[in-house]
């Protein structure tokens, strides 16, 4: 099998590049379909207006329902088709463009991604996680192509919460681990093919960026200012882990945090967040040298990533729901069989229990 890495078509990343939309779109439609939150609308609408402004576009706002769910997609593919749009733009967070992706898809057309938080990775994938309308994992929907653009303006991105930054570090920190173990056991990556040069390395790029820039970041997000290391974060949490963990592959991390999505109290916390202990559980299932684990457990606890159960709202552990989300993740139409190693739910409970302990021991607990 040939080695594949694939990436959007166009990436665009700076201050103020919200303001310059319509002259992307314009090349793409001439009725923009704008999958965006109401809070998102009131905080960046006037912006995209104001672009779209005298290019003669009829612009159609939707607001979107909170969940990437077969119902979403369907309801918004329904609004598309019903309106004439022809181009559809997702602004906001990681499940809106995914559903934005999904509905382009489906119509057959052309779909930017605007991110307003560096969240997830989800932006510049050919990749829809599809959930039930209840927040819990259901499908991979696999895409044919990345989006047409990513446009990321990173004024805007940094006056989200800081929260919202430190969860993409959570899901950009499984993206070298993930594409690891896929090198090491040759499987197939999300783009189809094996693992490129490129592909680890964009992937330990991303990683490195996270140790180095990471606390700085946060803290600079804390006070309201977007700083260099702010920037190197945005682009680790949204290019490298995307065009990374794509042309990479998916392994344990990801399959993890889809089993904990059955734990409803784990619902309130964001995706990355779920993914940082996903990661520190591969890294003990793979049983990593104490060095390596004593970055990655540093690390989250320096930027406030889980790594307990309790982090994950999970105040008493009931081995019955533990063993229900390893069950959920060493499913065979998950991505834990891309570690290489044999895996089973029991080893995945066990791994779960021995990450929350090493959380434990360094906190002090």
């Amino acid at each position: 099998m040939a080695n594949i890495i694939i990436s959007p078509a166009k990436y665009v990343q700076g201050k103020g590049e919200l303001a310059n939309i319509a002259q992307y779109a314009t090349k793409l439609g001439k009725k923009p379909f704008i999958l965006i939150s109401e809070g998102g609308k009131k905080r960046v609408g006037g912006i995209i207006e104001d672009s779209f402004k005298d290019t003669g576009c009829e612009l159609v706002f939707e607001a979107f329902h909170g969940e990437c769910s077969k119902n979403e997609i369907n309801r918004l593919v329904a609004i598309v088709k019903e309106k004439g749009c022809d181009l559809v733009i997702g602004v906001g967070g990681g499940k809106i463009f995914d559903t934005a992706k999904a509905v382009a898809y489906y119509v057959e057309s052309p779909v930017i991604v605007c991110p307003t938080i560096a969240a997830t990775d989800a932006p510049c994938s050919a990749l829809t996680v599809v959930y039930t309308d209840d927040g819990v994992f259901e499908e991979y929907l696999w895409l044919p192509a990345n989006p047409n653009l990513v446009l990321v303006d990173t004024d805007i991105i940094a006056k989200a919460p800081a929260r919202l930054l430190v969860s993409g570090m959570g899901d950009a920190l499984a993206t070298y681990f993930e594409a690891k173990a896929c090198q090491a056991s040759n499987a197939t990556s999300c783009a189809g093919g094996h693992i490129t040069i490129a592909a680890i390395t964009l992937a330990k790029v991303c990683y490195q960026t996270l140790i180095e820039e990471g606390v700085k970041a946060k803290l600079a997000v804390e006070a309201g200012v977007c700083t260099t290391a702010v920037e190197k974060v945005i682009e680790a949490n949204t290019l490298l882990s995307g065009m990374g963990f794509e042309s990479g592959g998916l392994a344990g991390a990801h399959a993890i945090h889809n089993g904990l999505t059955c734990i409803k109290d784990c619902h309130h916390l964001y995706h990355g967040e779920k993914v940082a202990f996903g990661t520190l559980t591969q890294l003990v299932l793979e049983n990593a040298d104490e060095d390596l684990l004593d970055e990655v457990i540093t690390f989250c606890m320096d930027v406030g990533l889980p790594t307990t159960f309790a982090d994950l709202g999970i105040e008493h552990p009931d081995k019955d729901a533990l063993m229900e989300a390893a069950t959920l993740a060493a499913s065979p139409d998950d991505t834990l069989g891309n570690e290489p190693l044999e895996v089973t739910p029991d080893k995945v409970y066990a791994a779960m229990v021995g990450a929350d302990a090493l959380g434990r021991y360094y906190k002090g607990l």
